[in-house]
């Protein structure tokens, strides 16, 4: 029996030591120091060489049965090992002078004892437990192991410290041993958290250890006090709105100031914040027209119609002239305009039998360039034609040389030669019969006419 004693306190304490070495809780460490009371009456033990009652028996017979040193009688040093329990050592002492209901002679009391502690309800204020262990006893230098299971409870005043009331019973496996109670009560000092970042929440529950923080956020930080933590504030050093993930909204528009290309100034959140005082989708800051709805290619302001005749500017290809939509904004060439330009051109004079231009012509011309600098974007053929005098091959070249010749001149007085195309015809188109001097006269012409597209 001795031998399994020894046996059993040396297996809790390897076992209560090797698990110390490998937690990380709270306030892990346990203190305890106080009084204790030895009780041999209730445990029922026959074999005892003084009278015993039945296990139980006036168990709470003090003023008779209890063994009670009048100091700090008992010390227990325990560490948590996770899930619940705990590993402790207590060392106490004693003097015994009841042994039941027997007068003892002023017996010294010693014990060593190691024990595991289950928790019971964990994080609790009142936190009862029980415990099993083993230890060695000794009474005037006679020492026993004991196997021992009790019952107790700490009751917490706050984080650290608190009240520790226990009882165990401690059964003797040496026949000469002493089977008895042992209650004890004492003030207990947890402690041995850590807490690196100094905020009063321990690292193992600290969401940000090394960064001082909020209880109300695990330990993380809010730097700007918005009641958003950092790592979800968007403007961790600005006070924001929780709509807004932590960051100020100072025009009040729903557009974070960080987004906010026009943060003093309620705007629209699809022109990043800036107001639309027209309505024509270019913020203010950018219209050029802000009071004026235009479209952003003109930046914000509406297109011109110089002309006014319906086609805007940027469409029209003569926006300085009046035109029709038709033509691009540009005027057309009526029937009566194009009648007025031959009515010109056919008074045209050559000299007889050739290409050259009398002098004469030139007014004819200052009509002609004024009618085609009225029509921009019109082009035309400059035709030469002939009478039948001659032969067909020569009028033929002929009709071509005269009107390449007024071609020739209208591009030297400014008329964009891309607008102009030079044709002859020789004698085949007449307009009057060639058996008359006025017919060949007549057909003695050049002619101006409008390409149509």
């Amino acid at each position: 029996m001795k031998q399994l004693s020894r046996l059993l306190v040396v297996g809790l304490l390897v076992l209560g030591l090797n698990n110390i070495q490998a937690q990380d809780e709270n306030n892990p460490w346990q203190f305890t120091v106080g009084i204790n009371a030895i009780d041999v009456y209730p445990t029922n033990d026959a074999d005892a060489a003084y009278p015993t009652g039945g296990l139980f028996d006036e168990y709470f017979n003090v003023n008779d049965h209890y063994n009670i040193l009048p100091s700090v009688s008992y010390i227990n040093v325990s560490r948590y090992i996770g899930d619940g329990f705990v590993f402790g050592v207590t060392g106490s002492l004693n003097r015994i002078e009841k042994l039941g209901d027997v007068v003892a002679d002023d017996l010294s009391h010693y014990a060593v004892d190691g024990n595991i502690k289950y928790n019971i309800l964990k994080g609790t204020t009142i936190d009862p437990f029980i415990n099993v262990g083993g230890g060695y006893t000794w009474v005037n230098e006679i020492g026993f192991g004991t196997v021992n299971g009790g019952i107790g409870v700490n009751l917490w005043l706050n984080d650290f410290v608190g009240l520790t009331l226990q009882s165990q019973y401690k059964h003797a496996f040496e026949d000469y041993g002493i089977k008895h109670f042992q209650h004890s009560a004492g003030v207990s000092i947890r402690f041995g958290g850590t807490d690196t970042d100094g905020d009063g929440i321990y690292d193992k529950d600290d969401a940000c250890p090394e960064v001082a923080g909020l209880e109300a956020f695990n330990g993380c930080p809010d730097s700007d006090g918005d009641g958003i933590e950092d790592a979800k504030d968007s403007c961790p050093n600005q006070p924001g709105s929780a709509e807004m993930n932590g960051c100020p909204d100072s025009d009040g528009d729903g557009v974070a100031d960080k987004d906010d290309a026009c943060p003093n100034e309620a705007g629209l959140p699809a022109l990043s914040g800036c107001p639309d005082a027209d309505g024509d989708g270019v913020a203010d800051k950018d219209d050029e027209c802000p009071s004026e709805a235009g479209p952003s290619e003109n930046n914000g302001c509406p297109w011109p119609d110089t002309d006014g005749d319906g086609v805007l500017d940027k469409d029209d290809q003569c926006p300085d002239v009046a035109g029709t939509v038709a033509n691009n904004g540009c005027p057309e060439v009526t029937e009566e305009v194009q009648k007025q330009l031959n009515d010109y051109a056919r008074t045209i004079l050559f000299d007889t039998g050739k290409a050259s231009l009398k002098p004469e012509s030139t007014s004819v011309f200052v009509d002609i360039i004024r009618i085609l600098e009225e029509y921009p974007t019109a082009n035309f053929t400059v035709e030469g034609h002939t009478d039948s005098v001659g032969s067909a091959s020569l009028n033929q070249k002929l009709s071509e040389e005269r009107a390449n010749s007024v071609r020739d001149f209208l591009i030297n007085e400014g008329i964009d030669a891309a607008r102009l195309t030079a044709v002859g015809y020789g004698e085949d188109r007449p307009i009057a019969s060639n058996n008359t001097r006025a017919g060949r006269t007549q057909n003695r012409r050049v002619e101006i006419n409008l390409v149509k597209n």
